[in-house]
């Protein structure tokens, strides 16, 4: 049910995900489809959760940059190229009207997805490649944030070469470096990994 419904989705629109439309191609019930999903936007926020998942992995190479880069790269080739772009922004504007579905949204997709970004910079901060006083909630807003604003407010275009600019400011800051913003020690390296310096704040 939730891969006809993730089809249909990316497919034809929200509006098209609807339990008559997803039991007939799935071949179920709609008494199932009501039994676990409270609406259709409930059902239509997992289905894009479920298709997402294997695309946005967020990968763990021992190099924080490069591996933030590679997200978020494909996360806007997620939007861009794959077909998410028109659903996704869909489903945040009917969230705004449907309590139902943002509490779907939040709960199956954005907070487990955030989650998962800052279990990554955790990891980074163990291995000495962000502060240790560096927050990672800012970090996210301002990686994947900048591409929900540009996208859903702004509505100007952009692609995947968005994410080398967008790590680079979140990871070394856009502040001169001098007396008071010296040069960060460099971190522990594996071999063969690209350096990462400090996430610093710009005062």
């Amino acid at each position: 049910m939730l891969t006809a419904a993730g089809r249909i989705l990316l497919r034809d629109g929200m509006r098209a995900v609807t339990f008559d439309r997803v039991a007939t191609e799935a071949g179920a019930s709609k008494t199932t489809l009501y039994r676990w999903w409270p609406s259709p936007g409930a059902l239509a926020a997992e289905a894009y959760f479920a298709r997402s998942l294997r695309v946005l992995e967020l990968p763990d190479t021992g190099d924080v940059r490069a591996d933030l880069i590679s997200q978020l790269g494909a996360f806007v080739r997620w939007l861009k190229d794959e077909g998410a772009e028109r659903p996704m922004s869909e489903l945040v504007g009917a969230a705004q009207m449907d309590p139902e579905l943002a509490r779907a949204w939040s709960e199956t997709y954005a907070q487990p997805r955030r989650e998962l970004a800052r279990e990554r910079l955790r990891v980074a901060q163990r291995q000495g490649q962000l502060r240790e006083d560096a927050d990672l909630d800012i970090i996210v807003d301002q990686l994947w944030g900048a591409c929900y604003h540009r996208l859903l407010v702004l509505k100007v275009p952009f692609d995947e070469s968005i994410a080398t600019r967008l790590v680079d400011h979140a990871l070394y800051g856009s502040a001169p470096r001098g007396a008071d913003h010296p040069e960060p020690a460099t971190a522990r390296q594996r071999p063969g990994s690209s350096p990462a310096r400090p996430a610093e704040t710009a005062s």
